[in-house]
């Protein structure tokens, strides 16, 4: 995983609402995403192919159709290295407030 390609996928609106689409129903047509978006298809397929350069997309061809999925491995990978550890930290400072709140 390239973190940096991720971040720069997730900075963009369109993109994370492309992502939210996906999440919505996986398997999506690029007209069915279209549908959603406001822009020509030329511009989706853009942010797609920044999607699918961060391997946050994936496509499967059926037929005539190109179908997209959302990847959720690289999301998960970002979350573990960069969410949970300040999670944790957020969370044991919970835990110490609510055993002094209580008088424990």
């Amino acid at each position: 995983m390239d973190p940096d390609k991720v971040f720069k996928a997730l900075a963009d609106p369109t993109r994370r609402k492309l992502l939210d689409l996906l999440a919505e129903r996986n398997g999506r047509t690029l007209g069915e995403l279209c549908e959603n978006l406001d822009m020509a298809r030329q511009s989706a397929t853009q942010h797609i192919g920044i999607l699918e350069a961060a391997n946050l997309v994936s496509t499967v061809r059926r037929g005539r159709e190109k179908l997209h999925f959302i990847n959720p491995v690289p999301l998960h990978e970002v979350y573990e290295r960069w969410v949970r550890k300040f999670e944790r930290q957020r969370l044991a400072l919970l835990h110490d407030l609510k055993k002094e709140l209580e008088g424990e």
